[in-house]
């Protein structure tokens, strides 16, 4: 059996016997069908992961045991925010956790002029909730201890205002007039914003205003790639050539 790894919402210490949630319980006890004695890993997003034993089970509840603190840095040293264009939902939770598990550390979702999904607060927030639990469950996949932050929905124009200095910030557009991979591997960053559009893609407007607020409009291949494609083969590039994929 593979390594169970599990979120712990609560700060997790060593030497300490804690219930897990409802929803880590329910797939450990009805998914998984664990039983007492046997062994998994938690972590609770600080950067360090607990081995554990089950001591306890039931339908809803179970009690772990947390052994030795272990440190495991498998987190990206390269710091990525991915803006990306609220698109259909099968998508949106595909680029969510696909991003998780190529080391993004802020995953933003955008409201573009040309997103299909439009959303009132309400779903807004249950929307980004949703996201969350896919980032998490990506990192139990993929053995990140660090959850990447999954922000609440903004408009294009109004994240441009805000944008906080990166070493290189992106627009991946069909039009960009420089190629990707020649401007990650000129600059060797330490940050990097890419921004990427929904199914529509980006206006003419949103492209000019990006570049007014110091985006880059870059340009990865030959081909349009779909807006689920084309943050993660980005990912892969700037990952391979500035960050931790060999």
């Amino acid at each position: 059996m593979r390594e169970v790894r599990v979120y712990s919402e609560q700060a997790l210490s060593a030497d300490t016997t804690l219930q897990l949630g409802r929803q880590a319980s329910r797939h450990i006890s009805q998914v998984l069908r664990m039983q007492p004695g046997q062994s998994l890993t938690l972590f609770d997003g600080s950067g360090s992961e607990y081995g554990a034993t089950i001591a306890a089970i039931s339908r809803s509840a179970v009690e772990v045991v947390t052994g030795a603190e272990q440190h495991a840095d498998r987190e990206s040293p390269l710091k990525i925010t991915l803006w990306h264009g609220l698109c259909r939902a099968e998508r949106m939770d595909t680029v969510v956790q696909k991003a998780t598990e190529l080391g993004v550390t802020t995953i933003q979702p955008v409201l573009n002029e040309r997103s299909i999904i439009k959303l009132d607060e309400k779903r807004a927030a249950k929307k980004t909730m949703h996201w969350r639990n896919i980032a998490i469950s990506a990192c139990e996949q993929s053995g990140r201890n660090v959850v990447p932050e999954v922000c609440a929905p903004e408009s294009f124009q109004r994240l441009l205002t805000r944008m906080t200095p990166h070493d290189i910030a992106v627009l991946l557009h069909p039009s960009g007039s420089e190629q990707l991979t020649a401007l990650v591997a000129n600059r060797s960053p330490d940050s990097v914003l890419l921004c990427t559009g929904p199914e529509g893609g980006f206006s003419d407007a949103e492209t000019a205003a990006a570049q007014e607020a110091g985006l880059t409009v870059t340009v990865l291949g030959p081909r349009v790639l779909r807006t689920e494609t084309a943050p993660l083969a980005a990912l892969s590039v700037i990952q391979a050539l500035a960050g931790d994929l060999a």
